[in-house]
């Protein structure tokens, strides 16, 4: 006959009060064994999930975007969100989801949010615009003959990354004090100069191991962490699950800076190639619309597939007020009543990157409409006015010179010519219900 086991609780270490501990959490996940993940959308909702072991971010966000039925694309992410501490970040395609949720301390207000990051293969497509030259200096002084694109191109492409160095704000541990220093950047490590911006290897000390820490960005970080400026960024050593005490925080001067520190430091882990199944999305140019057949010549809109299209020069007859405000509400681009502060943070979370867009209804004229758009890294507000002429109903943003029948009309233009814009859109701002 079998004989029970009468001290179960010793088989099984992640139910042991001995064999587990608090502190030490749940240990790494079993291989062959199913888990249970729990993804949150930006709404706030929730969505639990079977995974085993071995499942990556990208597969969860592909079995995400089914059970959602959302536009299939590679810019869907799963960002890691560690609430209590103001942190967050993207995670890689090839990460484990399991191995990173076992790492969380229990009882921590840690989650995945599931959402769009169209930053994240930026990094593939283009390169030099964020290095900023005078963050690689000292290549460029190496490589005299070379052009600044030319040299970030060739460090890419040998499965590199230039050497970055800059002046970052760096709290000491234990204090609540921000001291400026000047960083340098390399593939043995982040290093500080106690001397000023000297380069001497005397001068030089040794801050953060880029093999074992994950890199974060630090939200509110005024308000946790008293940051000289809104831009700041975290390196978590593997070994820290909770509290502040191991974490390395650090402040630059602007999102320039903060990018290329972030950049680099992804480039020095994951390397610089794609990862495989994006190479596409990095070489094309999502912003290209069906349907669209639009010329700038002239400003003039011809032969477009859309319904309502001819604006200028034998306008089809316009529909009323009371259709023209109903036709858009239904595309992903559309976002209702949303303030101007609530729009630059969807903006910044989704990724800084030009020509991600949205439209929203004005919060000052009732039947006007803003344009939000990411350009160099700020988010520019554009207003859309409806007027009337003739009998007939139009759009514009610049007094009439270019009208549009309708919201989506003015979209899919800019969507093949910048017009009045600093740059085409290209990347909507969307989110789903889980």
């Amino acid at each position: 006959p079998t004989i029970p086991n009468p001290f179960p609780e010793l088989c099984s270490p992640s139910n042991s009060p001995i064999l587990s501990s608090p502190t030490l959490g749940p240990g790494p996940p079993r291989e062959g064994a199913s888990h249970v993940v729990k993804v949150f959308g930006e709404d706030g909702a929730c969505r639990s999930l079977e995974a085993s072991a071995g499942t990556t971010a990208r597969q969860l966000c592909e079995t995400l975007v089914r059970r959602t039925r959302a536009l299939q694309d590679h810019s869907w992410a799963l960002v890691e969100l560690h609430q209590h501490l103001a942190l967050e970040r993207c995670l890689e395609d090839h990460e484990s989801v399991v191995e990173v949720q076992s790492s969380w301390a229990p009882g921590a207000d840690s989650r995945f949010v599931f959402r769009k990051n169209f930053a994240k293969y930026e990094l593939f497509k283009s390169n030099a615009s964020l290095f900023p030259e005078v963050m690689v200096s000292s290549c460029l002084e190496a490589n005299k003959s070379m052009a600044h694109s030319e040299l970030i191109q060739n460090f890419l492409n040998s499965g590199s990354c230039p050497e970055v160095q800059g002046f970052l704000h760096l709290r000491e541990a234990g204090r609540k004090v921000w001291k400026r220093f000047y960083f340098s950047l390399r593939r043995s490590g982040l290093y500080y100069s106690t001397k000023g911006t000297s380069k001497d290897p005397r001068h030089l000390q040794y801050f953060a191991d880029l093999t074992e820490s994950n890199i974060y960005y630090v939200t509110q970080g005024k308000k946790h962490y008293g940051t000289p400026t809104e831009f700041g960024f975290c390196i978590k050593p593997y070994k820290v699950r909770s509290g502040v005490k191991g974490l390395k925080l650090l402040c630059s001067e602007d999102e320039q800076s903060r990018s290329c520190w972030m950049a680099a430091f992804r480039l020095f882990k994951v390397g610089s190639d794609p990862p495989r199944g994006s190479q596409a999305l990095c070489q094309g140019d999502t912003g290209s619309c069906a349907g669209g057949c639009w010329s700038d010549a002239g400003r003039e809109l011809q032969g477009c597939s859309h319904p309502s299209a001819g604006v200028a020069g034998g306008m089809a007859p316009s529909p009323g007020w009371e259709d023209m405000d109903a036709i858009h509400r239904t595309q992903p681009w559309f976002h209702g009543r949303i303030s101007r502060e609530d729009t630059q943070q969807l903006i910044g979370r989704q990724g800084l990157v030009d020509g991600v867009f949205l439209v929203r209804e004005s919060q000052r004229n009732p039947k006007g409409f803003v344009l939000s758009l990411c350009h160099l890294q700020r988010v520019k507000h554009y207003l859309i006015l409806p007027s009337e002429e003739e009998g007939r109903l139009y759009f514009t943003m610049d007094d009439g010179q270019t009208r549009f029948a309708d919201l989506i009309q003015l979209v899919e233009f800019h969507q093949i010519n910048r017009g009045i814009l600093p740059c085409k859109l290209r990347h909507y701002c969307t989110c789903v219900a889980l």
